[in-house]
């Protein structure tokens, strides 16, 4: 059995939702004591808290947590006695943690100026983010934690690797190539949000051509050319790059909560909700 401690390493790695089972007060005879830890996911559990039916009913409890993707921690306290099937005598506190909750899954096409300033932005917000490009000399010695660089000639391939529920953002050095990419984008449409670098007259191009290849204007609405904060003004790369971060940041909130098609949300919160309810 996985020492907890490495079991929730490997879960937050791999981005798989768990629950952190703690012991925070014991009374009288108890299998463990205070401070015990179990991790429970929703195929496996790893270490024990004790055994026996106070277990069985943390982990009932912790999927439980799961399955409605409770972001709240919950404390339990369970008397060990005949009721719980169990002959300590004693009673425990438990504490519920849920780890590791879903991440917004961001494609960032392109390791040009404005991309090489974005990405360190987005490394720093909870996503995972994917760097795209066919041009190895552009990008820099060093990659942001965090990111998985792909270098790939055939760029357009890399779209349906992403899941659903995902973040596109195209700021290429070809035009055509930013027009096949968004056609891919855009033929998904199961997407959370997709910008695309360019003035409004790109835009209009773009969305000529893509109604001559049969895109629906309600898909193509959904494209987001210019992208960015328009209150953030200015050319340079950060500039840009921190508007365009802002405008993820901004989708990410308020796209939280809302259900998918198959009832999943695709997304959680950059910001916990005590920061977001500040204002002036």
């Amino acid at each position: 059995m996985n020492s907890w401690i490495d079991a929730l390493a490997d879960l937050q790695q791999q981005g798989e939702p768990c629950v952190l089972v703690t012991i925070i007060e014991e009374r009288g005879s108890t299998p463990r004591n205070a401070g015990s830890k179990m991790v429970v996911s929703r195929e496996r559990l790893y270490d024990t808290i004790g055994g026996g039916h106070l277990e069985y009913k943390a982990q009932e409890i912790a999927r439980e947590m799961l399955e409605n993707r409770s972001r709240d921690t919950r404390l339990e306290r369970f008397s060990l006695g005949a009721s719980l099937g169990q002959c300590c005598g004693g009673a425990t506190v438990l504490l519920f943690e849920p780890m590791g909750q879903p991440q917004a899954h961001i494609a960032v096409f392109g390791a040009g100026h404005v991309g090489r300033a974005l990405v360190p932005l987005l490394a720093s917000l909870p996503c995972k983010v994917r760097w795209i490009d066919s041009r190895e000399s552009e990008f820099p010695e060093q990659i942001p934690q965090g990111v998985e660089k792909v270098l790939n000639d055939e760029v357009v391939d890399e779209v349906e690797n992403m899941p659903a529920g995902s973040y596109f953002i195209v700021m290429t050095h070809n035009h055509q190539l930013d027009l096949e990419l968004t056609a891919a984008i855009l033929a998904r449409n199961d997407f959370t949000y997709y910008g695309l670098i360019g003035s409004k007259s790109k835009r209009a191009k773009f969305e000529h051509r893509l109604r001559d290849r049969g895109f629906q204007p309600e898909t193509v609405q959904r494209m987001r050319c210019p992208m960015g904060i328009a209150e953030v003004k200015g050319k340079l790369p950060i500039e840009i790059a921190v508007s365009i971060a802002g405008e993820v940041i901004a989708t990410y909130n308020a796209n939280f909560g809302e259900k998918a098609a198959d009832g999943e949300k695709p997304v959680p919160m950059l910001v916990p909700a005590s920061r977001r309810s500040r204002t002036g």
